[in-house]
């Protein structure tokens, strides 16, 4: 149930199982038939905003620090759609299914990266232990 991180132009491995990009923006001009991934889940990206105020856009970037404190609020206010992508790989790595979370060809620092950190909440929600619907009891 291994949880790998590489980019996405990154050669597919034998063992990297699913290959999801965690992209907000797809590459550009790149064609479907020369896609490395399995699955896009844009939404468990940084927002435009704040990938813009990382990167230094619209004015000196913020620090890493202040990144990391972003993405993880953002991620636990995303909507419901999107905490179900969150709990679907979590499955999958209960199912002892390995993920490879793919982030952009430019994101050289994996350690300065959001697919880390999305590693960390799936690594810390599967030590959660898994919520069980109780059936309903007769009386």
């Amino acid at each position: 149930m291994p949880i790998r991180t590489r980019r996405w132009c990154d050669r597919k491995q034998k063992g990297d199982g699913l290959r999801i990009l965690i992209c907000r923006y797809r590459p550009r001009a790149l064609p479907k038939a020369k896609e490395t991934w399995d699955v896009w889940l844009p939404d468990l990206g940084p927002s435009r905003e704040l990938h813009a105020d990382y990167y230094g856009k619209h004015g000196p970037p913020i620090s890493f620090a202040e990144y990391v404190q972003r993405y993880l609020a953002e991620m636990k206010s995303r909507p419901a759609e999107v905490q179900e992508q969150i709990d679907g790989l979590v499955e999958l790595l209960r199912e002892g299914k390995t993920i490879t979370l793919l982030c952009s060809q430019a994101c050289t620092d994996e350690a300065r990266c959001h697919r880390s950190l999305l590693k960390e909440i799936l690594e810390r929600r599967l030590a959660e232990e898994p919520q069980v619907e109780s059936a309903p009891t007769s009386a």
